[in-house]
C-alpha cells in the first residue's frame, strides 16, 4: 500500500501524470469508436515492460541456443557412404594444396614453415564441429599472416630480445580467440553488417600489394632489403637492388611464370572442354603442389652433395618433425598489453574475410550461413591453435575454392585434410628441407596477386557510388604509404562519416498531385507467327489502348531529373502541404527536414493577418515585423491550413525529432494565428511512434474543452474480419494515422482529412 501511495505521489506531483484524467479521456475515445463501428479494434499503447518482456528468452529459446552451438549434431546422424567418399576426395585434394600454402604463409608471420602447418591443422580439425558451411577451409592466410608478421616485427623492434616471434604470435592468437568466442556466444554476428565493403576491399588489395613487396626481395635473391618499411619504400629499394640479384631470381621468376601459365591453360581448357571442366579445375588447383614439388626436386638435385651453409640458393632448411612446438602458451600480461592495441584490426579482418567467403559459397549453393556460429567456430580454432603451436587462422578463399571444385559434401572433409597435414609433419619434413625460399615467395606472389581488385570491378564501384570509390582509393594509398592498420581504421571511419552525412542531409520532398492514366500495350501475333509458344518480337504487332483508369498520383512538387519535366504537378489543396520523408526521421536529420519544411511553407503561404499583435518592444531582434502591405503575389498566396507528414519510410522516432515537431508546431501556430494549423500523419505503422506522437499532442484533442469531443468525428478504414462469415461485421484495420492537433477535431485513419 505504501509503495502504491509513493508511486501515485511521484506520478502526480513530480511527473505531473494525471492517470484519472487520462483514463477518462481514453474512455471517451473508446465510446466514440464503439458508436462509430460495430466491432472495433482498440489498440493498446506499448509499454516498457512489454518491450523488456520481449527480450527475455523463453525456455524454448534457451534450448535452441545450446542446440545451435553444435550444428554438426543435426547432420552427423545422417552421414552416409556417398558423403564419405566425396569428403575424402575433397579433403585429400585440399590437404595437398594447403601444405605448400601454409608453409609459405608462415614466412609472412616471421615464423618457420612448420607453424603454418600447425595453424591449418587446428582449423581443419575443429571447424566441422561448430561451422555452418561445407565449402570453407580455415587455416593460415596471406592477410592474417601479414598482420601477425607486422605485429611481431613491431614488438621485436620495441622490445629486442625479450620475446620470441612464436610467443608474440601465440599471444595474439589466444586473445583473438577469446574475443571471437565472446562475440560468438553473445550471437553478435550481426555487428559485421556495420563494416562496409569498400574499406575492407581496399584493405585486401593494399595487403596484397604489401605482401608482394615483402616477397619480391626473397623471390629475386636480393639481400639487405628492410621489408618492414612502407611498401613504396620496399619497392624502391628492391629496384635499386636489382644489380645484386642472385640465382634465387631464376627460381622465383620461373615459378611465377609456371604458376600463371598452368592457371591460364586450365582456364582455357575449361571453356573448350566444358564436359571436363571439373577435371581441369582440379589440375589447376594442384598447380601449387606441383610447382613446389618440381622445384624441391631441382633443389635436391643441386644440393644433395652440398655441405650445409654452402647452398647455391636459399632453401627452407631443417623443419622439426611432428608437433614439437605444442605447449600451453604463456599467460604474460605484459605481452598481452603490448599486442592488445593491434587486436581490433586483426579481429575485424579475420571476421570479415571468413564471413565473406562463407556467405559467398552459401549463396552459390543454396544453404544458410549463420555469422555468429561462424565466428564461434573461428574462436575455438584460434583459442586452441597456440596449444599445438599455431597462430591466427581464418577462412581461406583459395583453399575453399579448391574444396568446392573437388566435390565436398559436408564440413567433415576437414578431417581428411588434417590427416594429410599430419602425414606432412611426420613423414615429409626431410623433403621440405630442400624447398627453395624463392619458390615459396613466388607461390605467395601468385596467390596474393589474385586478391588485388581488378580494374573492371573498380569501375563498377565508380558506377555504384563515386564517393565510396574515393574511400577505396584513400584506403589503398594510406596502406601503401603508411601501414595497414591506418588504412582499415580510416576507411571504416570515412564510410561511417559518409553514412551520417547522407542521413543528415536526406532529401525529403513536398508532394503535389498529377492526373495519370494507365496505358496498356497489347502484343498480337501476326500471320507470320509460327507454332512456337512465345513468338519473337519480329513476328508480333502491338496495339496501344488507354483504359479509363485515371487517378491522382502524388509526385514531388520540385522538379528533378527523376521525373518528366513536362508533367504538371499541382499542390494537393491550397494551404495544405504534404511532405514525404525519403528515409528515417531522427536526431541526425530532423533539423534539416524541419528547416526545409518551414522555408517551403513560408515561401508558398502568407500570414493569416497582417499584424501578429506582437509589439515592437516585445519582438525578438531577429524577428522582423510583418509587412503592412502585401504585393499582388503575396495576396494570391493561400493561408496555411494543414501539414501532412507521410511516415511510411519512418520506423521509429526519438526525443529530438519529436521535440523538433513540437517546436515547428508552435512556430506555425504563431505564423497562422488566429487560425490553428491541422496536423496529419500518414503511414505510421510503428506502435511506439504512434505512442510518441500521441503523447506529444499529435493524434488526440489536446484541449480540455468538452465541446471538442463532440466535434471530433473519426473515420475508419474497415475490412472483413477473418472470423466472420460475411462482411456484415467489420473490424478496423488501422493502416495510417492521420491526426489533427486542434481546431475542428476530426480524425481519418487513411489519408488526409479536411473540413
Amino acid at each position: 500500500m505504501a509503495t502504491r501511495k509513493l508511486g501515485s505521489y511521484i506520478q502526480t506531483n513530480i511527473l505531473h501524470v494525471d492517470h484519472a484524467a487520462r483514463e477518462e479521456e481514453s474512455c471517451k475515445y473508446q465510446k466514440i469508436a464503439r458508436e462509430s463501428i460495430e466491432d472495433p479494434f482498440l489498440e493498446e499503447d506499448p509499454s516498457v515492460v512489454e518491450a523488456f518482456r520481449g527480450l527475455v528468452p523463453t525456455a524454448s529459446d534457451v534450448a535452441d541456443y545450446f542446440v545451435n552451438l553444435f550444428p554438426s549434431a543435426s547432420w552427423i546422424r545422417r552421414y552416409n557412404l556417398h558423403w564419405l567418399l566425396g569428403d575424402a576426395i575433397a579433403g585429400v585434394t585440399v590437404g595437398l594444396v594447403v601444405v605448400p600454402q601454409a608453409m609459405a604463409y608462415a614466412s609472412l608471420a616471421r615464423l618457420s614453415p612448420a607453424y603454418g602447418l600447425y595453424t591449418t591443422f587446428t582449423g581443419a580439425c575443429l571447424y566441422w564441429i561448430f561451422g555452418t558451411s561445407k565449402d570453407i577451409v580455415i587455416g593460415a592466410t596471406a592477410v592474417g599472416s601479414l598482420l601477425i608478421g607486422q605485429v611481431v616485427s613491431s614488438i621485436e623492434e620495441d622490445k629486442p630480445g625479450v620475446y620470441e616471434a612464436q610467443e608474440i604470435a601465440h599471444a595474439i592468437c589466444f586473445l583473438c580467440g577469446l574475443v571471437l568466442l565472446l562475440l560468438g556466444f553473445l550471437r553478435l554476428g550481426w555487428l559485421i553488417e556495420f563494416i562496409p565493403y569498400p574499406p575492407i576491399n581496399a584493405f585486401v588489395t593494399a595487403a596484397s600489394i604489401t605482401i608482394i613487396s615483402t616477397q619480391l626481395p626473397t623471390c629475386l635473391g636480393i639481400k639487405g632489403i628492410n621489408t618492414r618499411e612502407a611498401p613504396y619504400r620496399v619497392y624502391i629499394n628492391t629496384l635499386k637492388g636489382l644489380p645484386n640479384a642472385q640465382l634465387d631470381a631464376a627460381i622465383g621468376i620461373s615459378s611465377i611464370i609456371l604458376l600463371f601459365a598452368i592457371q591460364n591453360f586450365c582456364s582455357k581448357m575449361e571453356v573448350r572442354q566444358p564436359k571436363k571442366k571439373r577435371l581441369w579445375g582440379m589440375i589447376s588447383s594442384l598447380r601449387l603442389t606441383f610447382t613446389v614439388l618440381l622445384y624441391t626436386f631441382i633443389s635436391w638435385l643441386v644440393h644433395r652433395k652440398t655441405v650445409e651453409g654452402h647452398e647455391k640458393f636459399r632453401i627452407v632448411g631443417h623443419i622439426e618433425k611432428g608437433f614439437s612446438h605444442a605447449s600451453v602458451p604463456e599467460m604474460d600480461t605484459t605481452l598481452f598489453g603490448l599486442v592488445a592495441k593491434e587486436l581490433p584490426a586483426i579481429v575485424i579482418i579475420l571476421i570479415v574475410e571468413h564471413i565473406a567467403i562463407a556467405k559467398n559459397f552459401g549463396r552459390q549453393y543454396g544453404y544458410t550461413v549463420i555469422p555468429s556460429q561462424e565466428i564461434l567456430a573461428q574462436g575455438f580454432a584460434n583459442l586452441l591453435s597456440p596449444f599445438v603451436g599455431g597462430y591466427v587462422c581464418t577462412g581461406s578463399f583459395g583453399a575453399s575454392a579448391v574444396l568446392t571444385k573437388a566435390g565436398v559434401k559436408t564440413p567433415l572433409a576437414g578431417l581428411f585434410s588434417a590427416m594429410i597435414l599430419i602425414l606432412a609433419l611426420y613423414a615429409l619434413t626431410a623433403v621440405f628441407y630442400y624447398i627453395p625460399n624463392a619458390a615459396l615467395a613466388g607461390l605467395i606472389i601468385h596467390a596474393t596477386w589474385n586478391l588485388v581488385t581488378p580494374p573492371y570491378k573498380l569501375y563498377k564501384f565508380w558506377q555504384y557510388s563515386p564517393f565510396e570509390f574515393g574511400i577505396w582509393v584513400i584506403g589503398v594509398v594510406l596502406a601503401i604509404f603508411t601501414d595497414l592498420e591506418t588504412s582499415i581504421y580510416v576507411g571504416i571511419a570515412l564510410s561511417f562519416a559518409l553514412l551520417l552525412v547522407r542521413m543528415a542531409r536526406t532529401q525529403g520532398k513536398s508532394q503535389g498531385q498529377a492526373k495519370v492514366t494507365r496505358v496498356i500495350q497489347h502484343s498480337k501475333p501476326t500471320a507470320h507467327t509460327t507454332a512456337e509458344r512465345t513468338p519473337s518480337p519480329s513476328h508480333t504487332s502491338s496495339t496501344t489502348t488507354t483504359e479509363d483508369l485515371t487517378r491522382n498520383a502524388f509526385l514531388p512538387l520540385e522538379g528533378d531529373k527523376a521525373h518528366n519535366p513536362r508533367i504538371t504537378v499541382e499542390p494537393a489543396h491550397p494551404g495544405v502541404f504534404i511532405y514525404r520523408f525519403a528515409e528515417s526521421f531522427n536526431y541526425i536529420n530532423q533539423a534539416h527536414h524541419i528547416d526545409y519544411l518551414l522555408s517551403h511553407i513560408y515561401a508558398h503561404t502568407r500570414r493569416t493577418v497582417a499584424d501578429d499583435g506582437v509589439p515592437l518592444k516585445d519582438r525578438l531582434w531577429s524577428d522582423p515585423p510583418p509587412a503592412r502591405t502585401y504585393d499582388d503575389g503575396a495576396v494570391q498566396k493561400p493561408v496555411l491550413r494543414a501539414v501532412v507528414l507521410e511516415f511510411s519510410t519512418v520506423n521509429v522516432i526519438d526525443v529530438t525529432s519529436v521535440q523538433g515537431l513540437i517546436d515547428m508546431r508552435t512556430t506555425l501556430d504563431r505564423y497562422a494565428a488566429p487560425n490553428v494549423v491541422e496536423w496529419h500523419f500518414a503511414g505510421v505503422h510503428n506502435r511506439w511512434t504512434r505512442r510518441a506522437l500521441a503523447n506529444a499532442g499529435f493524434g488526440r484533442p489536446s484541449t480540455k474543452n468538452p465541446a471538442a469531443f463532440a466535434a471530433w468525428c473519426p473515420a475508419y478504414v474497415v475490412s472483413p474480419s477473418s472470423s466472420d462469415e460475411g462482411v456484415e461485421k467489420r473490424s478496423t484495420s488501422v493502416e495510417d494515422a492521420a491526426v489533427l492537433d486542434r481546431g475542428d477535431f476530426e480524425q481519418e485513419l487513411d489519408g488526409i482529412s479536411s473540413r
